[in-house]
């Protein structure tokens, strides 16, 4: 099969389309034919080689961490799926990723694609979606009335963030540049913040919930629009514990969990447009195509999702 692979850390040029073989399958385990997969920026760490540490892999990598397509074979041990069935996940392991043909996925992470929604738009849910639904709803016990502040909302986890905040009934703050202002308005935020032209930390005080995506300095100064009791949970880096307790809040980092069911949640709230997948480019299943998305997504200027589509 056709995959796009790397062979060593380093730049976008280290992605090499080669022929590798189909990827094997478990029993728990189907096989997907894939139809379209997307970037997120764990892709382009990885592939620098930021998370060999954590997650050490042997070349070739296979990147790519969303998954959607139609179930060409099942495990003997699969039970809820079945050949044809269209289907998205977020996979758990890489080096057998998405940036190939077909891919094997456990049954437990799998959910069924809405039959209203495109291949592409299944496939910019499962990692930012989940990501957003797990920093929202699992760490933060989001509830209706709640102020959250979700940093840099015209990307990925953020845009997913909103909306789903937005559905628990929360009260939404941003961040971003002016150019994405009405992109932000139409996902619902309450309270848009242009970063360039004005300091957050100065604007908002005693929210409830903090979904930071950036880290650094922003993260530090996010705990000061925190109420006592508030939440912090970052996807960028690990929170200041000593801080934190300072604060009387609440902070942690959140490494994304795979889940089926949960993603299955997920696609009800697509079905039914209360959560709408946001793709902002779209780059064709090759070499040239995988590199030019690498570097805009490094270049951290995409408003929404990035595609790539397969077939």
């Amino acid at each position: 099969m056709r995959a796009i692979v790397i062979d060593q850390y380093g730049s976008a040029n280290n992605l090499i389309e080669r022929d590798v073989p189909m990827p094997d399958m478990k029993p728990n385990q189907v096989r997907i034919e894939l139809y379209a997969t997307s970037i997120n920026p764990i892709d382009w760490k990885l592939r620098e080689g930021y998370l060999k540490e954590r997650e050490p892999f042997a070349f070739p990598i296979i990147l790519g961490w969303d998954a959607a397509g139609i179930i060409q074979e099942i495990g003997s041990d699969v039970t809820n799926f079945h050949v044809g069935d269209r289907v998205f996940a977020r996979p758990a392991t890489t080096p057998n990723g998405t940036y190939a043909e077909y891919t094997a996925v456990d049954e437990n992470l799998l959910a069924k694609i809405p039959e209203n929604i495109s291949f592409e738009e299944a496939a910019v849910v499962p990692l930012a979606g989940l990501t957003a639904w797990q920093c929202l709803v699992d760490f933060s016990k989001i509830k209706a009335g709640d102020k959250v502040l979700i940093h840099a909302g015209s990307g990925g986890v953020g845009s997913f963030a909103i909306q789903i905040a937005k559905h628990f009934g929360a009260y939404v703050a941003s961040t971003a540049s002016g150019k994405n202002e009405a992109f932000l308005n139409e996902l619902g935020v309450d309270k848009f913040i242009n970063y360039k032209e004005e300091n957050f930390e100065e604007i908002l005080k005693d929210y409830d919930i903090v979904v930071d995506t950036m880290g650094g300095a922003i993260q530090e100064k996010s705990f000061a629009v925190l109420k006592k009791g508030g939440k912090l949970v970052s996807i960028a880096q690990p929170p200041d514990d000593n801080l934190a307790a300072s604060k009387g809040i609440t902070a942690g980092f959140l490494w994304l969990e795979p889940d089926g069911k949960q993603l299955a949640e997920l696609g009800q709230l697509l079905e039914t447009g209360i959560v709408k997948a946001n793709i902002g480019h779209t780059f064709p299943f090759n070499q040239d195509g995988l590199r030019l998305a690498h570097e805009l997504s490094e270049s951290h200027h995409a408003k929404g999702k990035i595609v790539i589509k397969i077939k």
